[in-house]
């Protein structure tokens, strides 16, 4: 039964989500980090919100961990690199929360355009300062969105009702999206020159952090409102403090600050900030619909391998899941056996889907390939980290479809170059989606692959079957099936023997010094 902690608070709900299940949880908040690290070994999930900091060594001390929940959008507090080179998923929820962000968004703009935090605080304390507080309308006014994602997009819905124009910057956003959702697309110096109000929705990133600067704010037109409801990281706060002293800014609304939380700070009292306590997701609805969909994700990878929202893994969905799962397996055979065959000097990967299996997600495929080739000369290699592992190796991976697949009706190909020689396989899926190895270095073969396979490469000769049958007997290893390929009478052969032992040392040196073997590989699966 996988085991869950739950670290930063749940409700009820999303816990019963996990039992239901069939998974054991346990809800801990508050613990420190210490305590953290000398109990996570034990657990296969941990969910949290933004209190827990996951940091690297965290994560070292994970050792069963598989799935990392983040119940939210952000996972500044998860050191997603750590995770993905420990070979841990790291999902967020990034749909819960939007609209109730993007309300926020709102609040706020129009809390800044019409001075009201100012204006409740001197009503009050007892002063009618009508005069002092002349707002501004929204109605014709242009607002630029930077990061037109799910929840930009929301703010540019309810902008666009509000009767403003929205331009929108982001890289991402194609124009046909752009068009459909209402705004105009624009790089980002345009959008800075004429906006009257800017709402930042982007990530942060090593491009984006700190990318609102000085540089930023000389470009924007004078008296430009700003509102950040996404990542603090993106301004440069003394930058911002600085064109509000200019009037470049006219005024700037905060529920996100670089360093959280935030009780003294540099803004803090001046009288054109409005500024909240990281709200964006604080309501009811979303803390409950983030929650249950965490829960829901990390349910769904424990027991049945579906990923969702991963920041660091190919999503595989519900309905995928089952016709993936018997290529899944024929990719991990695919690459454990090149792996085994080839195992040293690696320097590329290319695997090729024809048939039936080119129309599927094969964005997972690929990455259990690489576990495969690489978990024979590595330890702890998963589909997780196997891509940053060839990364850090110049290990070059490609991948190619082709549509139609002349003798299968699917078939997955897989070609290892290394700095000694190259190893193609090939398999296949036959009836009730069983995986079959189908060639080995262009020479057809029919296999199915056991737990104890002999692999050996020989010169087609008369006798060789019979003096390799008797290694075998003499070693007592018991075959169990015996497969046969070869390029043409008397060239290269291949023979795959599935056995019931493990093929030990010495055996393997007696069928080495066989006359006319090329390769003898003692393979497990």
């Amino acid at each position: 039964m996988p085991k869950v902690l739950v670290s930063d608070q749940l409700s009820p709900a999303a816990l019963q989500v996990f039992r239901d299940r069939g998974i054991e949880v346990e809800m801990r908040t508050g613990l420190d980090p210490a305590v953290l690290e000398t109990i996570i070994g034990t657990y296969d999930g941990l969910a949290v919100r933004s209190t827990t900091i996951v940091t690297s060594n965290l994560l070292l001390a994970a050792k069963k961990l598989k799935v990392i929940g983040r119940a939210g959008i952000g996972v500044d507090n998860i050191d997603v690199n750590a995770a993905t080179n420990c070979g841990i998923v790291v999902m967020n929820t990034p749909f819960g929360n939007a609209i109730t962000t993007a309300e926020h968004t709102i609040a706020l703009m129009l809390a800044l355009a019409r001075d009201i935090p100012a204006a409740n605080s001197s009503t009050h304390a007892g002063k009618w300062e009508k005069a002092r507080f002349i707002g501004v309308e929204l109605y014709g006014k242009t607002l630029g969105i930077i990061g037109c994602g799910n929840i930009g997009a929301v703010v540019a819905d309810r902008a666009l009702g509000l009767k403003m124009k929205v331009i929108a910057y982001d890289p991402f956003l194609s124009r046909e999206r752009a068009g459909a959702i209402g705004v105009e697309k624009v790089d980002r110096d345009c959008l800075f020159t004429r906006s009257d109000f800017i709402s930042l929705h982007a990530p942060l990133t090593d491009t984006t952090r700190y990318s609102i600067d000085a540089a930023a704010f000389a470009k924007m037109k004078r008296g430009v409102r700003i509102i950040n409801c996404a990542r603090g990281g993106l301004i440069i706060e003394r930058d911002l403090l600085d064109a509000l002293h200019s009037g470049t800014v006219a005024g700037a609304a905060l529920d996100v600050f670089e360093r959280e939380p935030a009780t003294n700070h540099p803004l803090f009292g001046h009288e054109k900030i409005v500024c909240t306590p990281h709200l964006g997701a604080s309501t009811a609805e979303a803390q409950e619909n983030v929650a249950l969909q965490v829960a829901e994700q990390m349910s769904d990878y424990l027991t049945q391998g579906t990923i969702t929202n991963a920041l660091n893994m190919p999503s595989v969905l519900a309905e995928d899941a089952p016709r993936l799962r018997p290529y899944m397996k024929l990719a991990e055979q695919l690459g454990l056996l090149a792996g085994q065959l080839l195992c040293t000097g690696l320097t590329a990967v290319r695997v090729t889907f024809a048939g039936a299996v080119a129309y599927l997600n094969t964005k997972p495929l690929t990455q259990i390939v690489l576990q495969g080739v690489l978990s024979p000369t590595m330890e702890s290699v998963n589909m997780v980290n196997a891509p940053v592992i060839a990364r850090d190796r110049n290990i070059a991976v490609t991948e190619s479809r082709r549509e139609t697949c002349s003798d299968y009706h699917t078939l997955m190909q897989l070609t290892v170059f290394t700095e000694h020689g190259t190893c193609s396989v090939a398999g296949t899926l036959i009836h009730d989606n069983r995986p079959r190895l189908v060639a080995v270095n262009d020479i057809p073969v029919e296999v199915e692959l056991g737990t104890h396979m002999l692999y050996v490469a020989n010169e087609d000769k008369p006798g060789f079957i019979g003096r390799l049958g008797t290694a075998l007997g003499q070693a007592a290893i018991n075959i169990a099936t015996f497969h046969l390929g070869r390029t043409a009478p008397g060239r290269e052969a291949i023979a795959l023997i599935q056995v019931d032992q493990a093929v030990n040392g010495l055996l393997l040196d007696n069928v080495r010094a066989l006359p006319h073997v090329v390769q003898a590989v003692a393979l497990r699966f």
